[in-house]
């Protein structure tokens, strides 16, 4: 399986040909990460999880093309482009489907707390493969599997330094890598991934960062 990491959240994977992307939001290259895409995961409404007018073009030119979504995401979606509404399918916590024929899991089921005064929307982890697991935007450890590649949201408003690393050592994956950076400057990225892999080590955990548009095979 082939992982290629894009600007901030933004995976997208490729195995036999096909195309699976996950959380292509504004921060992302959105229109590259969806080009040659079969389905498309969100984690949750958040904009910089899913830029929304691209995700329409896709679903308007391909109509194989299929997103999965929490509720409300996908209610939003179909809303604003009725003709594709069947392209659009609704994804919960505990669900199990098939995505580009790629085997997916989901988790958790509400975003980390922001703030007592800001709502908390829904949001997914998502295990694809039995493999690679985006959090979307929380830190849940998926319970009952073993997670072979972590995606780690290393910063984030919701987020502080040593909540992250008690999740990259409880998920205790063998490889992670960086997502949810967006926000930080080089040094500050540099920083806070220095005690990922740090302590990540010591527990069984190799972590590497990864440039937008690199790519590894996993």
């Amino acid at each position: 399986m082939l992982l290629t990491k894009f600007t901030h959240a933004c995976v997208r994977l490729e195995q036999d040909g096909r195309l699976l992307v996950l959380d292509p939001g504004i921060f992302s290259e959105t229109a590259t990460a969806l080009d040659g895409a079969n389905a498309i995961l969100i984690t949750h409404e958040h904009a910089d999880h899913i830029d929304a007018p691209p995700v329409l073009s896709a679903l308007a030119a391909n109509p194989a093309l299929t997103v999965h979504a929490p509720a409300g995401v996908a209610a939003s979606l179909r809303d604003a482009a009725p003709e594709q509404a069947g392209q659009v399918l609704d994804a919960a916590p505990g669900d199990r489907f098939t995505a580009a024929g790629f085997a997916v899991q989901c988790f958790g089921g509400q975003h980390a707390l922001i703030h007592p005064t800001m709502p908390i929307v829904a949001n997914l982890g998502y295990l694809i493969d039995d493999d690679v697991y985006h959090p979307g935007d929380s830190l849940i450890v998926p319970d009952g599997v073993s997670v072979g590649t972590l995606l780690v949201p290393v910063h984030a408003p919701w987020s502080k330094v040593s909540e992250v690393v008690d999740f990259v050592v409880s998920v205790r994956a063998p490889r992670a890598f960086q997502i949810h950076d967006a926000l930080l400057n080089e040094r500050g990225l540099g920083f806070t991934e220095s005690h990922i892999a740090r302590i990540g080590e010591a527990h069984g955990v190799k972590f590497r960062h990864l440039n937008p548009g690199e790519s590894v095979d996993i």
